[in-house]
């Protein structure tokens, strides 16, 4: 049941009329975190419509929240009852209030609450000057940073300093952003250049997807004021200082395309909704501009290695599937009438689109590799009888996909094509020499090799260059050494 004002006298001083049980522009909200401000539980109405009052009864953790209108209500009340709502990284529990309005004009403390009222809408509306003025003049937005504490809960797909970026940048200018990886949890400190912008960010993320049903934002008001960044790199970035260092770490390269699923366009909506409402659905990648002599799927699905001679027919040569770079192959059609084009079908679109932003443009096997989003939504197999020269096979049932795991480790180590590959599973009878020759043996160029110096079954190889360790990685990821060893060859951000 719903909890009473603080005191009697506060009760008398509501003077609201009770319907119980019905539909109401006003809402409970119980189990307020102690550390929750008047800004974060606001926050929760702001993406429904128009928060009109609020009342924080903090010694009870309870709220009222007051709508501009049922419809408004009643939205948010169908939304949290599929979503539970957060504040402060911790659930709370909402319903409708017996009261039909809030008239809280002669209650004591109401000044702070509508000085939050006052600044969260004319963020929610875009009046951002308004915002700024009201702040300077007294309205103290809660929280007082412009340091937003980022955590990402469910993290099945990677993400990257860049797609946090790329979100967060829509509420404007970022100064610092730092990631980091605590207690297996991955986070980030984002600093913007005003405090209000931190704000209408965490109002419009704040329990958001970055994809579907998973990589969920947490976000919070950090208590530092500003952040201290050594390195400009892929963990860090101080965009007021593009003379930092990058310490221990390389840049990522930039991306030979935007990513199709383009975060920092979106169009942000309630909190929990996935913020991919652009994002095609296709799995399927047109891959063209191939050699015909040497296969190309292996790019895409690890060490498929086919040297297509004789009709490029992909059943007259030997196939490993094995773990994906980039994604698991489900499918693989070679058109019949041009076998410098083929249809690439993944475990999922966000698979596809990671494997065009990688890949697209790479040179392979003396040619540059276009890779682009195919018109088809899945790869055909022939019926039973029809013969298609052996150009289509299926893949989906491989045991040896990388991601097929939810929440794989295997998703938190993909990297862009790059000269020095990771090797592991090596056994130990194998010497740096016997790994040098079997890497020279694909005619690549061994520039530097080096164990780990406390774990010998995993080395680094630097080769001459990218195309290089592409084909040795088509060439030899899988490759079996005997006793039950096969080599595991990936892209890394390492070098030697």
């Amino acid at each position: 049941l719903e909890q009473s004002a603080s005191s009697d006298n506060d009760e008398k001083k509501l003077r609201e009329e009770k319907y119980p049980h019905s539909v109401s522009r006003v809402l409970h909200l119980g189990q307020i975190p102690s550390d929750a401000t008047e800004a974060d539980v606001i926050s929760l109405g702001l993406p429904f419509g128009t928060v009109t009052n609020l009342l924080m009864l903090k010694g009870k953790n309870q709220a009222f929240l007051e709508m501009a209108s049922e419809e408004a209500a009643i939205t948010m009340m169908d939304y949290y009852a599929t979503a539970r709502p957060y504040l402060c990284s911790r659930p709370v529990y909402i319903q409708y209030s017996n009261y039909r309005e809030l008239k809280t004009d002669n209650l004591p403390n109401q000044a702070r609450a509508q000085a939050a009222l006052q600044t969260m809408n004319a963020v929610q509306s875009g009046n951002l000057a308004a915002a700024s003025t009201s702040s300077a003049e007294g309205g103290r937005l809660p929280g007082q940073g412009s340091v937003l504490r980022v955590i990402v809960e469910n993290l099945l797909y990677p993400v990257t300093l860049d797609v946090l970026c790329q979100i967060f940048s829509k509420f404007g200018s970022i100064l610092k952003i730092v990631t980091f990886t605590k207690n297996s949890v991955f986070q980030a400190l984002i600093q913007y250049a005003n405090p209000v912008n931190a704000y209408h960010a965490k109002i419009a993320l704040d329990g958001q997807s970055i994809y579907t049903a998973c990589c969920t934002l947490r976000i919070g008001f950090s208590r530092l004021s500003s952040l201290k960044v050594k390195y400009n790199n892929e963990k860090s970035r101080d965009f007021t200082r593009l003379d930092l260092p990058s310490g221990d770490s390389q840049l990522p390269p930039e991306p030979r395309v935007a990513p199709a699923f383009a975060v920092g366009s979106l169009t942000v909506t309630a909190p929990g909704q996935t913020m991919t409402p652009g994002v095609p659905r296709n799995s399927v990648l047109l891959v063209s501009n191939l050699n015909p002599e040497v296969s190309f799927i292996a790019l895409f699905h690890t060490n498929i290695l086919t040297n297509l001679f004789n009709d490029n027919a992909l059943d007259k040569f030997p196939f490993w599937i094995s773990t994906g770079v980039y994604g698991d192959v489900h499918r693989v059609k070679i058109m019949f009438n041009n076998k410098e084009n083929a249809l690439i079908q993944m475990a999922d679109a966000f698979q596809a689109q990671l494997a065009i932003s990688y890949l697209n443009g790479l040179k392979l096997y003396g040619k540059v590799l276009h890779a682009s989003l195919s018109k088809y939504q899945s790869v055909q197999l022939p019926h039973d009888g029809q013969q298609d020269q052996g150009l289509t096979k299926d893949y989906s049932r491989s045991p040896l996909h990388r991601f097929k795991k939810p929440g794989s480790k295997n998703f938190q180590n993909i990297f862009p094509p790059s000269a020095t590959l990771h090797l592991s599973n090596i056994p130990p009878s194998v010497t740096v020499d016997d790994m040098k020759n079997l890497f020279a043996g694909t005619g690549s160029t061994v520039k530097a090799f080096k164990f780990f110096r406390h774990n010998y079954k995993m080395a680094l190889i630097q080769l001459g260059s990218v195309e290089e360790a592409l084909q040795a990685l088509i060439a030899l990821h899988n490759h079996d050494f005997g006793e039950n060893h096969h080599l595991r060859v990936s892209f890394t951000k390492s070098t030697i």
